[in-house]
């Protein structure tokens, strides 16, 4: 069977009908702690690919001040990722976590299998940098 197609998208563009996902695909959430909201726009969510607990404190710790300091909400988004280092330590995080790298695997065997799978955040990747785009590139390079 042929490989499953990997897209990627963030909730509102979900729920405003402005996502451009594959035919029939898996709507897979990839966040720590969903909103009550959340559970309506994807199939399923798989917490333990939301970056963890910690790096999302301080990256909201830092971009915080940076707002305060005049950034507007991008700006600051985008400056506190590189701040603490987000996409290295996620991807730290990925190779380290027996549950992230189960979750990860699981996710490629679907995708071999077959298997479209649209993987869902709230940041829309246009405006801010988003960890769903460092869980895409994991993906992909597995193949």
């Amino acid at each position: 069977m042929a490989d499953g197609t990997l897209a990627d998208t963030y909730v509102a563009a979900i729920q405003h009908d402005l996502a451009d996902l594959p035919p029939g695909a898996t709507r897979v959430g990839v966040v720590r702690r969903p909103a009550p909201w959340f559970h309506a726009a994807v199939d399923e969510n798989v917490p333990d690919l939301g970056p963890p607990a910690d790096l999302l404190e301080e990256i909201r710790t830092v971009e915080d001040d940076l707002k305060i300091q005049g950034l507007c909400e991008e700006g600051a988004h985008n400056a506190a990722w590189d701040q603490v280092d987000f996409g290295e330590r996620y991807r730290a995080y990925l190779e380290a976590s027996p549950e992230a790298r189960a979750a990860l695997e699981a996710l490629a065997e679907r995708l071999a299998d077959g298997e479209s799978l649209a993987l869902v955040c709230y940041e829309n990747t246009e405006k801010k940098r988003c960890h769903r785009t460092v869980l895409r590139e994991r993906l992909e390079d597995r193949d």
